[in-house]
C-alpha cells in the first residue's frame, strides 16, 4: 500500500509544481489543510476518494489523472 501512496503523492506534486501553487494555495482551493498536502506529498496519509475530487478540482485536472 505505501507504494501506491507515495505515486499518488508524486503526482499530485508534480501537478501542483505546474500550477505554480505553493502547498498553501492548493490546501486553500481545495478547502484541505496545508499538513494533510503536505503528508499527501509525502505519501503519508491515505486518502479518501472525497479529497481525490477536492484536490483535482483545485488542480484543474480530473482525479482519473492522478491516479494514473
Amino acid at each position: 500500500m505505501p507504494g501506491i501512496l507515495k505515486q499518488f503523492g508524486k503526482k499530485v506534486l508534480y501537478y501542483r509544481k505546474g500550477k505554480k501553487f505553493s502547498q498553501e494555495k492548493l490546501a486553500k482551493l481545495a478547502c484541505l489543510h496545508r499538513t494533510y498536502i503536505s503528508q499527501i506529498e509525502i505519501g503519508k496519509r491515505n486518502i479518501a476518494l472525497r479529497n481525490i475530487a477536492k484536490l483535482a478540482k483545485a488542480l484543474g485536472v480530473s482525479p482519473k489523472d492522478l491516479l494514473k
